[in-house]
């Protein structure tokens, strides 16, 4: 029996820009307005706007709210300040990754766990199971928020002219409460395009409002509607794992070469402790397949499963790839063999339906912007 994919409340506004839907963890979301190219493009040197209302918001409130957090997750989440935000990861028992996560503190015994749409159910029953005994209330607030996201060199400009909001205060990875567009929203400096930007977590009837007055306000500088499409163009640049790509159950954050948001210094234990102690020392004696950057230096795109191959042997398996509209070329990401996984590397390539075309092994990311 199939369910209809669950709509946003700017799911209307998009369909008059003339968007191309697709359905994307259950969600139906825009993947592109018009030229994934030119919303790529437009991301990295003027603005873009995001629907990003499919990710999920969970509420962990109560006297022993960040008790729990630690318990439940790998990060040290009683270090994080009032109003700042923090990346970390929930993990199975056995170290696997369930999903990556960001963490708001957004009162004395308030945090936002905000997790990937595809992963927002299994996060929330996670922390569900994860509360017994614990002081704390872990509350579904996906329908209590719209999120849009403007991203890009002219996003502090757009947001300042329909903010109070004091944005040059506002740090990297940190939120406060503000009004955009005369509505009150959480205002988080965070992104995932590899830019500047900021995220706007708000009541689902005020979205369309917001949205519209950004668009005007981001007008005279180039802000364009941008899809899910060139979301992922632009998180592949930017060397940012995606969850099912570069992140899944069968990896540890070790194996993900993310073992630094694992804090094993915090006070008390956490569910996957043991087994991500054991991947950390396996991690130093005998490394995994790293996770590496591969640019093409010919026309062919390589997609997620394809091989990477070095003197007729098998050394890695692509997790992303696409063209690069930054870089000119197609590129991806890979976990390799550690003895291949160098820059520089000689003798790499991809097998691209039985034809292995080479690529240059390069460090993550492809891309970083100017500060």
């Amino acid at each position: 029996m199939s369910t209809a994919p669950r709509l946003t409340a700017l799911d209307a506004l998009h369909r008059s820009l003339g968007a191309t839907m697709t359905d994307f963890a259950g969600w139906d979301m825009p993947l592109r307005y018009a030229s994934e190219r030119d919303e790529h493009n437009a991301v990295r040197t003027r603005a873009g706007l995001f629907d990003l209302s499919h990710m999920g918001e969970i509420t962990v409130i109560g006297p022993q709210a960040v008790d729990l957090l630690d318990y439940a997750l790998v990060g040290n989440i009683s270090t994080v300040g009032n109003g700042r935000a923090r990346y970390t990861m929930i993990c199975q028992e056995d170290g696997g990754i369930l999903d990556d996560l960001i963490v708001y503190r957004l009162g004395e015994t308030e945090y936002m766990v905000v997790a990937n749409a595809s992963n927002a159910q299994i996060v929330l029953d996670a922390l569900v199971a994860r509360s017994e005994g614990f002081d704390a209330e872990v509350r579904d607030d996906r329908d209590a928020y719209a999120l849009i996201a403007v991203q890009g060199p002219e996003s502090p400009g757009i947001l300042k002219s329909v903010t109070d909001a004091d944005l040059d205060g506002l740090k990297y990875y940190a939120g406060l409460p503000g009004t955009v567009a005369g509505v009150p929203a959480l205002i988080a400096r965070t992104g995932y395009t590899g830019e500047d930007g900021f995220e706007l977590f708000l009541k689902p009837e005020h979205a369309e409002g917001v949205w519209k007055a950004l668009t005007e306000a981001g007008a005279g500088v180039g802000l364009i509607p941008c899809g899910l499409s060139c979301r992922d163009t632009l998180r592949l640049e930017a060397g940012m794992p995606l969850y099912g790509h570069e992140l899944t159950t069968a990896l540890t954050p070790f194996d993900a070469g993310l073992g630094r948001v694992v804090k094993f210094e915090k006070p008390g234990d956490f569910v996957g402790r043991e087994a991500l102690e054991a991947a950390a020392g396996r991690a130093e004696t005998a490394p995994p397949r790293k996770l590496v950057g591969l640019v093409a230096e010919g026309r062919r795109v390589p997609r997620a499963g394809f091989q990477v191959v070095a003197g007729g042997e098998v050394v890695g398996e692509i997790t992303s790839g696409a063209p690069s509209p930054t870089l000119g070329k197609p590129i991806a990401m890979a976990y390799v063999d550690a003895a291949h996984a160098a820059p520089g590397t000689a003798g790499v390539g991809v097998d691209i339906r039985g034809t292995h075309e080479p690529y240059e092994v390069v460090a993550l990311p492809f891309y970083k912007r100017q500060k």
